[in-house]
């Protein structure tokens, strides 16, 4: 939209430049010479005098020879040869128009002059006072004003047009746009035909304006060079506004001038600079100063800056080397939401001098545990909070978050592993540092476990079985315990457990699918069981043999898998010690080895199913695996139950 501008003077135009002069032409010859840098000006003394207290004191302490000519330099006048300029049409009289790209200077020049009211009615600092004003109620006047201060950083800063500048900026962006309508970018003319209409008493009325998102100033305020932006951004936060429009704010600033930062930076809302948008080129040591800067500014409430764009600070700092302070703010941030993180930011690659590993698994290692004690603080409290109000704390916990958690470490476990240079105690810290209950099912766990073995076959079996104490047996799918029992990687003990656990949980099974018919019956036909129960007929007699028949094959069942476990246990004990006993006793029991197959939870039931075939009693035990959760004193139990019926 188009700039306002104020007309002050009336005469014609009668300054022309030769070369490096300009030369007035007025009729009259001059008989005062100021020099602006490299600019000469050809002027008057009355015209300058009558409006400069500093021009009139210069023009009475002159003591030159020639009286006629009276020489100034004023080089250091706030807006240089331009500013004077405009100056001397004002004094002369002349035409000139005030903009909101030459106020500030002008308004500066004006005061180094001293041109107050004291030395002339309507001078020049009350002039552009007066319009400076008027630039204040619109949003991108202020702006493009703001903007010129840094040509005249001191003068303006003494003056307090900046600190004005940016009260008024501040105020309308945190302004309620339904009740207010100031002029923005890309608004359009707010007095245009379109906009108006014709009220019945004949007055014009700007129609309703269009409705824009929270983040319109983005865009402006990211032209602003550092010192400004922070200021502005300072004073918006100051007044309340919410913590997630500054971290949108910063998000579309960093993105703007870090370009380390790369195109893949996403962000929810907000007009963001396209592919097309102007990026500044900063040096290596600038951008550094630059993004620790914005991480100062990021606000402190957890939620409000996206978590990708921390991690891409965190990535960011990393290469330009900032402060270990700034890393450490952003890994503490990035900690406190790490269950709102995706697992392909979390993969920082190591730009240390040692690189031992390909990703910064300290990195991740401190991120979390961040996480795990900022969640034990919220439970901590959580609890207090309920054994005050006098609640029960057998209620449910808030394990949504840790659980989270829980899926991105063992996704992290798994894109890691396959590091040769991955050390042992760095992926048990890693995976010990999940609490038991925040996995559900360990088959993220059991994969990782899986890839890292296979990677690192020069473990000794007191490593192996050192790793494989992180899973739980008990917490496998059907699936993965499948891929288990004919994993060549894993020890025999931790195949062994597989095996003893899944027959606990087939007996659980069996006896409680028989006592679900048992009720259901019961609960179908009450009349009936009723009268049974009366009377000693043959028809109590005919289904209480079906049933016994029933139980008996169940017990049988049973009994076999007993004695297949028995014998199991007696050829791994014989075969341990024996050279090639391990694929001897994956022959004789029929399981086929998957030695250089890695366990993939997406594609394990898929795979599983189409080479499924029916089994013999020697492979029951991995082929009639359910999916029960049941302990072992429950398995016990259920078939001691199922025994006495």
């Amino acid at each position: 939209m188009a700039c306002m501008i104020m007309r002050l003077g009336s005469k014609s135009e009668t300054f022309h430049r030769d070369g490096q002069t300009w030369l007035c032409s007025t009729g009259l010859p001059s008989d005062v010479i100021v020099e602006v840098g490299e600019m000469s000006f050809h002027l008057h003394k009355f015209p300058l005098l009558s409006r400069s207290r500093l021009i009139e004191n210069i023009i009475k302490d002159y003591s030159g020879e020639d009286e006629k000519k009276c020489v100034m330099q004023f080089h250091d006048i706030p807006g240089g040869a331009k500013a004077f300029l405009l100056v001397a049409k004002f004094c002369y009289g002349i035409r000139l128009e005030l903009t909101a790209l030459n106020i500030v200077s002008l308004r500066c020049a004006a005061e180094f002059l001293q041109m107050s009211e004291d030395h002339g009615e309507g001078n020049l600092i009350t002039q552009t006072e007066n319009f400076l004003n008027e630039i204040f109620g619109k949003w991108t006047d202020t702006i493009t004003a703001l903007e010129t201060c840094e040509e005249v950083l001191p003068y303006a800063e003494e003056l307090h047009i900046i600190s004005r500048c940016i009260n008024s900026l501040a105020m309308k962006a945190c302004a309620d746009l339904s009740f207010f309508s100031w002029p923005i970018s890309g608004s359009g003319n707010a007095q245009s035909a379109e906009g108006t209409h014709v009220l019945w008493n004949g007055l014009c009325a700007a129609a309703k304006p269009r409705a824009v998102s929270e983040d319109w100033w983005y865009e402006d305020v990211s032209f602003l060079r550092l010192s400004l932006y922070k200021r502005l951004i300072l004073a918006i936060e100051s007044s309340g506004i919410e913590p997630e429009r500054i971290a949108g704010s910063l998000v579309h600033y960093a993105k703007r001038h870090l370009p380390l930062l790369g195109r893949q930076l996403s962000f929810q809302g907000g007009n963001h600079a396209g592919p097309g948008s102007p990026v500044s080129i900063l040096s290596h040591a600038d951008q550094r100063n630059l993004l620790e800067e914005i991480v100062a500014l990021i606000p402190n409430q957890k939620g409000a800056t996206p978590t990708n764009f921390l991690l891409r600070l965190l990535r960011t700092s990393m290469i330009l080397h900032a402060m270990p302070s700034c890393r450490e703010k952003l890994e503490k941030q990035i900690g406190a939401q790490l269950d709102q993180a995706a697992l392909a930011d979390l993969l920082i690659p190591n730009v240390g001098y040692s690189l031992e590993t390909l990703y910064d698994i300290d990195c991740f290692q401190r991120i979390l545990d961040h996480f795990i004690r900022v969640d034990h603080e919220a439970l901590d409290c959580s609890s207090n909070y309920m054994v005050g109000e006098g609640q029960l704390m057998g209620g449910s916990h808030p394990l949504t978050p840790m659980t989270m958690v829980a899926n991105l470490v063992d996704g992290y476990l798994a894109e890691v592993a396959p590091d040769v240079n991955l050390k042992l105690s760095k992926f048990q810290s890693l995976a010990a540092a999940i609490p038991d209950y925040a996995r559900p099912l360990d088959d993220g766990i059991y994969r990782a476990i899986d890839i890292y073995l296979k990677a690192h076959p020069w473990l000794t079996d007191s490593e192996k079985e050192q790793i494989c104490c992180l899973m739980n047996c008990q917490k496998l799918s059907l699936e993965a315990r499948t891929h288990a029992t004919q994993n060549e990687r894993l020890p025999l003990r931790v195949i062994v457990q597989v095996l003893f656990f899944e027959q606990l949980r087939l007996r659980t099974s069996i006896a409680g699918c028989f006592f679900v018919s048992d009720n259901l019956e019961n609960s179908q036909n009450p009349s009936e069981n009723l009268g049974i129960s009366r009377n000693n007929g043959s028809a109590h007699v005919g289904i209480t043999e079906d049933r016994f028949v029933e139980v008996d094959e169940i017990m049988k069942r049973v009994s076999e898998l007993e004695k297949e476990c028995l014998s199991m246990k007696e050829e791994l004990e014989k075969m341990v010690k024996t050279k090639g006993g391990w694929n001897i006793f994956l022959k004789k029991f029929g399981f086929r080895s998957k030695s250089n197959q890695s366990f993939d939870p997406k594609t394990a039931k898929s795979s599983d199913s189409k080479k499924s075939k029916p089994c013999d009693s020697k492979t029951s035990v991995a082929a009639s695996f359910t999916n029960g959760r049941e302990n072992h004193n429950n398995g016990e139990s259920g078939l001691q139950v199922l025994k006495e019926n």
